[in-house]
């Protein structure tokens, strides 16, 4: 797939450092990793990138969204600029795919963190109500509600969602947050590709056989971190010991107190275990 990606870039302390490659969940875009990569741009070079339809990506040609095509698109967008193997991580959905891109195109990928990843699993209530939007005529709806109760309360909502404790929230954040939501929502195709994120969740959970997720896990080689809070309302917590239990090479990071995003909400407890993670990874040795 060759479709161009926006992305924020951030050389790291050293010229010869590896890279390391951030994708967003549902909605996200590359200020999601900020706080964490000021932690870790003294280790390695940092590329953030958004997907397409999110963000300041465009969406794809015929507006169609799938785990595949994601990973594609980051494929494609890492081969033009060269890169040869990369530390890659994934939030939610960008976990997804970052696990489809570690298990399609294992020389890519030299260690994979995955944070809050969607694998299959019964949801929680609020995780279902989000698969809603991916219903027909859904989205138009969704885009009337927030219309109505106008960007604070929309923000106040995506961060009741997606943290623990919205308190941590600051205000320089939120007011980035509230520019980059107000602007996307001018956007024709912004709440129709929200849509087609969340159908991508649920076509990749219905995958059968050897294209499940599940399966997918088990065929990693790259070693793999794997981030978890304990507060999550949108991934299970009970699906840690699972995913852990899945992959080869597989450590565990669980941090009570801390939802969807803790990269966002312990960024120096993810930054500490990821640079542990690459330290002693077989490419740091080379």
């Amino acid at each position: 797939m060759n479709q161009q990606l926006a992305a924020a870039y951030v050389p790291g302390a050293r010229p010869d450092a590896e890279t390391a490659v951030f994708l967003h969940g549902l909605g996200g875009w590359t200020h999601n990793w900020a706080a964490l990569i000021d932690r870790l741009r003294a280790s390695v070079h940092c590329l953030a990138l958004d997907l397409p339809g999110f963000g300041r990506s465009a969406p794809p040609p015929d507006g169609r969204v799938t785990v595949g095509r994601q990973a594609a698109a980051v494929a494609g967008h890492l081969a033009r600029a060269g890169h040869r193997r990369v530390h890659l991580v994934g939030n939610s959905l960008g976990g997804l795919t970052a696990l489809h891109l570690a298990d399609r195109h294992p020389e890519l990928v030299a260690t994979l963190t995955l944070v809050s990843p969607v694998l299959p699993a019964l949801p929680p209530l609020q995780a279902l109500r989000i698969a809603l939007l991916g219903l027909p005529g859904a989205s138009r709806l969704h885009t009337r509600r927030l219309a109505a109760r106008g960007p604070d309360r929309d923000l106040d909502d995506l961060y009741t969602l997606i943290y623990a404790d919205p308190s941590r929230v600051d205000a320089a954040q939120r007011a980035t947050e509230a520019r980059e939501r107000t602007r996307r929502a001018a956007l024709p195709h912004a709440q129709d590709m929200l849509a087609e994120g969340v159908r991508a969740v649920v076509r990749a959970h219905l995958r059968p056989g050897g294209a499940s997720p599940w399966r997918q896990a088990t065929r990693v080689t790259a070693p793999t971190l794997l981030v978890y809070g304990r507060d999550d309302r949108l991934v299970p917590f009970r699906t840690a010991a699972r995913a852990y239990a899945a992959f080869p090479d597989a450590r565990l990071l669980t941090l009570p107190g801390v939802g969807h995003v803790a990269m966002q909400e312990r960024p120096d407890a993810v930054a500490a275990a990821f640079r542990t993670l690459i330290a002693r990874s077989p490419a740091a040795h080379r």
